[in-house]
């Protein structure tokens, strides 16, 4: 396993590992749909009201990297790669809206609201690091040939 590409899928992780990816890719995957179901709430009117520079694009990106990136999750293929993207974007949904809660609103209510970005956040950072997990398609395709 000489290329990069290669090194990324492979995963030594417990099959367990694919209720984590299950969790990741099923919220991510919903919220990204969502930003096409319901634009002015979740999708371009909301990045609008955040402060999102060209907002119908930024969510249109955002929501495809979702269901895009949420699927693979799932799927447990390219796990590492795909979790990148989703790390990223639930940082970048910390910082523009959980933090402003906390300087207007307290603690306690920022910790309430962001308690789903903290999971999505530490799952994604849980995938990158461990990879699919034995039931994953990363594993299927990093697998010795039997013979």
């Amino acid at each position: 396993m000489a290329n990069w590409v290669e090194r990324s899928l492979l995963t030594k992780a417990p099959a367990a590992v694919a209720l984590v990816r299950l969790l990741v890719g099923s919220v991510f995957l919903s919220e990204g749909i969502q930003k096409f179901l319901y634009p002015v709430a979740l999708g371009a009117g909301r990045f609008a009201k955040i402060g999102f520079p060209a907002p119908e694009w930024t969510s249109f990106i955002v929501a495809v990297l979702e269901v895009t990136c949420g699927f693979l999750v799932i799927a447990g293929l390219i796990t590492r790669l795909a979790s990148i993207p989703l790390l990223a974007i639930i940082s970048v949904a910390l910082v523009t809206t959980k933090l402003p809660m906390l300087a207007h609103q307290g603690f306690w209510a920022m910790a309430h609201e962001a308690r789903t970005d903290w999971c999505m956040f530490l799952g994604a950072l849980f995938l990158i690091i461990v990879g699919g997990g034995r039931w994953s398609l990363d594993a299927v395709l990093t697998s010795e040939p039997r013979h």
